[in-house]
């Protein structure tokens, strides 16, 4: 087999992985069934998941199972107890002391962190440059996307797909950034049919990778809101930007889709320490 052909095939085990454990958190994620999920010798498969993705199975699965949970904690009304039993943690205490330590904060205390609503019309004085914004004339940006239909927080595994895809072929020298594309109000549209893409910025010679299609973002003026801390508390940013800031506004909206670009990465940051910029487009 050539040598392009055999990663490739490496890769598309990796991925069944993956898309394995965002499916099936309660499952068995053992490292003898995971290799057997991806048809893999048990001997040899810990050793190939290092290699081309950076991370063990265990930390994988600790990282997905946080991911999914902290989802929960902002988009759902389960007591922390049951999360814990949805995403396979044998006790809320052992939930409660690893998600502590990866997100800095106890479960109950993110939820109130994420659950910030709506910025009443009159804001305390001093406070309404609370998040940095600037109207840009941004470029045309050409994607490597994937498609993602229903709940915004299903978009993850895509992501997961883009970076084990791009770091597995050695694309990340070619990406300009990682963005995320979302054309519909979640509060307006079902979430059944709500409708994301997971993208990778690329030049205009890039070669489109067969597991994405191209999607390209108009450019022209938009809003920008700089927004600092975990993506699942970014609800108040998008109620001021969107009432408060637009409203005060002499601009109109223009019909496109808002995306988020992401300028560092949840596997190596902090949740408070992520940077993202949100993308508002203007008349």
């Amino acid at each position: 087999m050539p040598a392009t052909s055999k990663r490739s095939d490496y890769e598309k085990r990796i991925l069944r992985v993956l898309q394995y454990i965002y499916e099936n958190p309660t499952g068995d994620l053992s490292l003898d069934n995971l290799a057997d999920i991806a048809a893999m010798s048990r001997f040899h498969w810990h050793r190939v998941f290092l290699g081309l993705t950076g991370e063990t199975c265990a930390q994988a699965v600790r990282r997905i199972r946080l991911h999914l949970s902290a989802s929960m904690l902002c988009h759902s009304d389960l007591p922390v107890g049951e999360i814990a039993k949805n995403i396979g943690y044998p006790s809320s205490r052992s939930f409660i002391r690893v998600f502590s330590e990866r997100y800095g904060f106890s479960p109950g205390v993110f939820r109130k962190m994420g659950r910030v609503g709506p910025l009443k019309s009159k804001l305390i004085a001093g406070e309404t440059n609370m998040f940095k914004i600037e109207i840009v004339d941004a470029p045309k940006r050409r994607l490597a996307a994937i498609f993602h239909k229903g709940s915004y927080i299903g978009i993850a595994k895509h992501f997961e797909t883009l970076a084990t895809i791009a770091g597995s072929r050695g694309l990340w020298p070619q990406v300009k950034n990682v963005l995320g594309v979302y054309c519909d109000d979640p509060n307006a549209v079902a979430e059944a049919d709500l409708r994301s893409y997971a993208g990778l910025e690329v030049d205009d010679n890039f070669e489109i990778m067969e597991e994405t299609q191209e999607l390209v973002l108009k450019g022209g003026a938009y809003a920008v809101l700089h927004f600092k801390g975990p993506y699942t508390s970014m609800q108040p940013a998008y109620n001021y930007l969107f009432g408060e800031w637009l409203a005060n506004s002499v601009r109109e909206l223009r019909d496109e889709p808002a995306y988020e670009v992401y300028l560092n990465s949840p596997s190596d940051t902090k949740p408070d320490d992520l940077i993202t910029k949100i993308y508002m487009p203007l008349v």
